[in-house]
């Protein structure tokens, strides 16, 4: 699941690449993206900040609730449920990235493998995106099986990369047209095995070195559930 990517553009040419409008303001995301940070989005024709994963309250022993945790991957499989459905059917956006980044190595030695799309300075992932109590707008990453593509020895998942062509089919067809494009990416990929450390200048708290955001479930860094 991807649980870290870049976006290195500027508001402006997010603006451009997508032919939206830019209502960011004053907003700033970082050039590295995390579970529970901002990040731009374009969304109902606007390259617009929100924060990234839908919040999950849990409770606590006593009943209390918890803080909040960012979902930050949908996967495809589970669209259909209650906690992706409507925003999937009604509110479906794309996200702007650069390339996304998975955990690989031993425990507590895991580094960065970066993915990205040759001779693309910009692509976007399918996301979908709902306004909550806790954060305001929120959105999550879809992410699909990565049998057959590239980076399939990287990670059983990858998120959805849709072509240019397909961007207003994402955003604006329904659902069953949408659930068509979520699949895994056939074309070439750049795969960049490094050295840096998975938690490396992470934010305070939200990486472990265990590949997943700190709080939150093996693997899709969701619970089965969702």
């Amino acid at each position: 699941m991807c649980n870290l990517y870049r976006m290195t553009k500027g508001k402006d040419e997010v603006a451009g690449w997508f032919d939206a409008v830019d209502e960011m303001g004053g907003a700033n995301f970082g050039a590295e993206v995390y579970p529970g940070y901002p990040g731009a989005v374009v969304a109902d024709g606007a390259v617009r900040s929100m924060n990234w994963g839908f919040p999950l309250v849990l409770k606590g022993k006593k009943g209390q609730p918890l803080k909040p945790k960012p979902v930050n991957n949908a996967r495809t499989d589970k669209l259909d449920g209650f906690f992706w459905r409507e925003s999937f059917t009604q509110r479906r956006c794309l996200i702007p990235l650069t390339g996304w980044a998975e955990a690989q190595g031993a425990k507590g030695a895991m580094t960065r493998t970066w993915i990205s799309l040759p001779d693309a300075p910009l692509f976007a992932a399918a996301g979908v995106w709902r306004n909550s109590d806790e954060w305001g707008d929120c959105y999550s990453m879809v992410m699909t099986d990565s049998a057959g593509a590239q980076c399939a020895d990287v990670h059983a998942r990858m998120p959805v990369i849709l072509a240019r062509s397909d961007y207003e089919t994402w955003v604006s067809a329904e659902a069953s047209a949408a659930m068509n494009l979520c699949q895994a990416f056939a074309g070439q990929l750049i795969i960049d095995r490094t050295n840096e450390g998975w938690t490396r200048s992470m934010p305070g708290g939200v990486g472990t070195d265990d590949g997943k955001p700190q709080g939150q479930s093996p693997d899709a860094a969701q619970p089965s559930l969702f």
